[in-house]
C-alpha cells in the first residue's frame, strides 16, 4: 500500500525536529491525524503564527516578537556584563538559575567547521559590535563544554581580548549534591583543576 503523499510529507516534515527519527515521526503523524485533530490544528496555527511574528532581538540575537527583547530593555540589567550563550534555551536556563543579572548575546549555534558553521553563521560580527559599544566591561563565555563549545569559547575570547575587554568562562565541575563515586573522571579532574580557595 502506498502512503498518501500528504501523510508522507507530514512524516518527513516532523523529522526535521532534533531527536526525531523516521519511526517517531510516523508515530507523531498518525497520532495527530487519528486521535488529535484539534491538537494538530493548534500546532499548525501556532507554528504559522510563530514563523510570522518571531524574530531576532537586535541587541542580543535571541528570539522575540519585539525589535529589542524584554531583557535587553530592562533597566535593572547590568549592561557592563555580557554573557554569551549558544541558544535561547541556554539563556532561559541562566535566567531560571537566578545567578546572573547582566545582559546576553545568543550565538544561535557554535563553531563547527565540519558542518560548515563558521564565524558568520553564529553572528560573531554582531557580537563584536555589541562588545565594542563602550558599555561592556566583561564578557562571560557560557558556551557548552563540548569540543565545538570549547573551540567557540576560545575563538571568541581571542577576539574580545583584542578589544581590551575582560573575558571569563563559566566554571565546570561537580554538580550540586553530587557524590564523587558517581562522577566521571573527566568531570572530577576538571573540578580539581578549577578548585578555589575557601
Amino acid at each position: 500500500m502506498d502512503t498518501p503523499s500528504s501523510l508522507q510529507e507530514l512524516v518527513e516534515s516532523l523529522r526535521c525536529l532534533p531527536g526525531v527519527g523516521p519511526k517517531s515521526a510516523q508515530r507523531m503523524a498518525f497520532h495527530l491525524l487519528q486521535r488529535d485533530h484539534p491538537g494538530a490544528t493548534r500546532l499548525a496555527r501556532a507554528l504559522s503564527q510563530a514563523l510570522a511574528v518571531v524574530r531576532h532581538c537586535e541587541k542580543c540575537n535571541t528570539l522575540t516578537e519585539e525589535q529589542v527583547c524584554e531583557l535587553c530593555r530592562s533597566p535593572r540589567r547590568d549592561s557592563a556584563l555580557l554573557c554569551v550563550v549558544e541558544t535561547p534555551a541556554d539563556l532561559l536556563m541562566m535566567e531560571q538559575a537566578h545567578c546572573y543579572r547582566g545582559q546576553y548575546f545568543v550565538l544561535m549555534g557554535r563553531l563547527s567547521p565540519l558542518d560548515g558553521i563558521g564565524p558568520r553563521e553564529i553572528h560573531l560580527d554582531r557580537l563584536i559590535r555589541r562588545v565594542g559599544d563602550g558599555l561592556v566591561r566583561e564578557v562571560i563565555l557560557a558556551t557548552n563544554f563540548t569540543v565545538e563549545g570549547e573551540a567557540t569559547a576560545h575563538y571568541i575570547a581571542d577576539l574580545v581580548r583584542s578589544k581590551g575587554i575582560k573575558v571569563s568562562r563559566i566554571a565546570r565541575g561537580l554538580p550540586v549534591g553530587g557524590e564523587l563515586e558517581h562522577v566521571d573522571s573527566g568531570t572530577l579532574a576538571q573540578a580539581v583543576v578549577e578548585r578555589r580557595e575557601l
